[in-house]
């Protein structure tokens, strides 16, 4: 995998290979967290992205404590490599990677396809859940230079910044305000931010969730004039399928200056007086 930029991929035979590898370690964040108790890949922890991964109070991260507390009472040290898969094509897997980047931990991998992938291929899994000895995981302080606020995109408007709607085109024209079985991360308005060119996540992956390779990834954000500004601003309906699209922007393709909006639609179809259009 050598065209990408960054060597953050790895195949599922790497990934079979390592299984028993004491400095990794698997974790499974699945949209459907229920998947992880039918069948796993052996040794692989599993995450909730809602009850596990975010503030159970406010729509909020973890803080750096809590995130610590998190990773190192499921064995997860610093010093481990973080290899992460899920469902739906990797959408919280990639998320978790972008949020373990936003707390410091560089040593993360993505594995090239997901959960759907492994299993189809006929590789090991298991429903037997893991024990690892708790340990010491130390977030450090978040990096704002990957996650983009409400204040920042609305300043972004009019200006060099890219914005990116990674969402699907009836969502992007407001012809969808919530996806079927999704309302609860729906918004009072449909459309999208204005300015913001529509590359739903799907195009940067092919048929067996795999990514496509660095030259056509290139082209098809270069096509729509996104690598060309100062700055790239990704989103989706709360984040995560704009977590994907940041994935492939900063780390396969090497693009410094790219955020996700991190609560996305669900955040801005609901705030007062935030401009808005619609149509494609």
């Amino acid at each position: 995998m050598a065209d990408y930029a960054k060597d953050v991929l790895v195949d599922t035979q790497w990934v079979e290979d390592h299984l028993d590898d004491p400095s990794i370690r698997i974790v499974e964040v699945d949209e459907n967290p229920a998947l992880y108790a039918e069948a796993h890949i052996p040794g692989a922890i599993g995450f909730d992205w809602k009850t596990d991964l975010q503030d159970q109070v406010k729509r909020d991260f973890l803080d750096a404590e809590a995130f610590g507390e998190l990773f190192g009472s499921r064995g997860i040290s610093n010093d481990h490599t973080i290899v992460l898969y899920g469902d739906r094509n990797n959408w919280f897997a990639a998320y978790t990677y972008w949020y373990l980047k936003y707390y410091g931990h560089d040593a993360v991998k993505l594995v090239n396809g997901p959960r759907e992938k492994w299993i189809a291929e006929g590789r090991p899994t298991t429903a037997d859940v893991p024990s690892y000895e708790p340990t010491t995981f130390a977030a450090s302080e978040r990096d704002a230079a990957i996650r983009a606020t409400r204040d920042e995109v609305l300043a972004a408007l009019g200006t060099d910044t890219k914005l990116v709607d990674v969402r699907s085109p009836q969502e992007f024209s407001g012809e969808l305000i919530a996806m079927p079985g999704y309302e609860q991360e729906g918004a009072q308005r449909g459309g999208h931010i204005p300015g913001a060119k529509s590359i739903p996540w799907a195009q940067a992956v092919q048929e067996d969730g795999t990514f496509k390779s660095a030259d056509a990834l290139t082209d098809l954000y270069g096509s729509k004039g996104v690598t060309n500004g100062s700055e790239i601003i990704a989103y989706c309906r709360i984040g995560e399928r704009s977590a994907h699209t940041w994935f492939v922007l900063h780390e396969l393709l090497g693009k410094d200056a790219v955020k996700n909006y991190d609560g996305s639609w669900t955040e801005w179809g609901n705030l007062v007086n935030v401009p808005v259009e619609k149509g494609a």
